[in-house]
């Protein structure tokens, strides 16, 4: 089987002065660390080591306005049949402007994420906003398994 090199074409989609970037040489550490340990309910407490780590290894969505970083959101994926959203989120002082439902646009419709994908997600407590994107709740919950380690 031939292998198959992904595109490393950086892809950025603008709306009034917020970007949408997956330039990994954007994205602010500190700001998204600083978000997920301390001001997330699902990743208090994760050491610096492992937010870095996980940026690493997954497609990342950086949100930016006049170059400062607002908003994160990073994409586990095989880019051909699944894809796991996670740690998204937009600063306190920016959210009720769009700018999340703008960057989940800018995730769904991203070139390499296309085609027959199941897409999965957790939330406690953005249902709307994923809804608006094409997500439901699983109709099979009882066929999910996970080992959690937290």
């Amino acid at each position: 089987m031939n292998k198959v090199a992904l595109s490393t074409q950086i892809y950025q989609k603008m709306q009034n002065n917020v970007v949408v970037s997956t330039d990994p040489s954007r994205l602010d550490l500190g700001t998204i660390h600083d978000y997920l340990s301390n001001q997330s309910y699902w990743a208090k407490n994760r050491p610096a080591e492992t937010v870095e780590k996980s940026i690493q290894n997954s497609l990342c969505f950086g949100v930016y306005l006049k170059n400062t970083q607002i908003g994160f959101a990073r994409v586990v994926t095989d880019y051909s049949v699944f894809a796991y959203l996670l740690d998204v989120f937009i600063l306190e002082q920016h959210q009720g402007q769009g700018i999340g439902q703008f960057l989940m646009q800018a995730i769904m419709e991203h070139p390499e994420l296309q085609g027959n994908m199941l897409w999965a997600l957790a939330t406690k407590d953005a249902h709307g906003l994923y809804r608006k994107n094409g997500f439901s709740a699983l109709p099979n919950p009882s066929s999910w398994m996970q080992i959690d380690k937290r």
